[in-house]
């Protein structure tokens, strides 16, 4: 059984980094700032093989000093419908390879990529939206990757909920039970 839920843990993740419309594909992320937890929603883009996840942002945003500062994060997904909650705790890291992130850039939609060229970085005043410019030359895209040491799994069922806890060690995922 627990290794059914941990599959049930990741075809869930891979499911919501690539299907439109799936609870797990938009996803709080938090981070620390000065022993204060932030907690902001960031879109799954995709879940490699060995379960870290990966997200895109603004290289100017707040969060990615916040990762810089204090590796530590945490992130929380919500399947309303089948009524499971997973937490993810683990270590965050800035990609910075060129060349990914080159090929990355490039398969993202144009449309898309408005997002991570505005002029004035994200969470600065200004006076409207209408009043934000973009560059047309370069870019402020940046990838997080969140690789995972623990995950925590609880479904509410009935006649009894499930919780489980995952932990890392070396390459493998060790589960048990947790009281709901």
């Amino acid at each position: 059984m627990q290794q059914l839920i941990f599959q049930q843990v990741r075809n869930e993740l891979v499911n919501g980094s690539v299907k439109k419309g799936h609870p797990f594909k938009y996803f709080a992320f938090g981070t620390v700032e000065n022993n204060n937890p932030c907690l902001r929603t960031v879109v799954l883009r995709k879940v490699a093989p060995d379960m870290t996840l990966l997200f895109y942002t603004d290289e100017r945003s707040k969060k990615v000093i916040q990762v810089q500062n204090e590796n530590r994060v945490s992130a929380l997904f919500y399947h309303p419908k089948k009524l499971i909650q997973v937490q993810i705790e683990g270590h965050a890291h800035i990609q910075e390879n060129p060349e990914i992130l080159r090929q990355i850039w490039q398969n993202i939609p144009p449309s898309s990529k408005k997002d991570y060229t505005s002029v004035v970085p994200p969470g600065l005043p200004i006076n409207g939206p209408e009043n934000v410019e973009y560059l047309s030359d370069q870019h402020h895209f940046c990838m997080i990757e969140i690789v995972p040491q623990r995950i925590e799994y609880l479904r509410l069922a009935r006649p009894n909920h499930i919780r489980m806890e995952f932990i890392k060690k070396n390459n493998d995922w060790v589960g048990s039970f947790l009281a709901p």
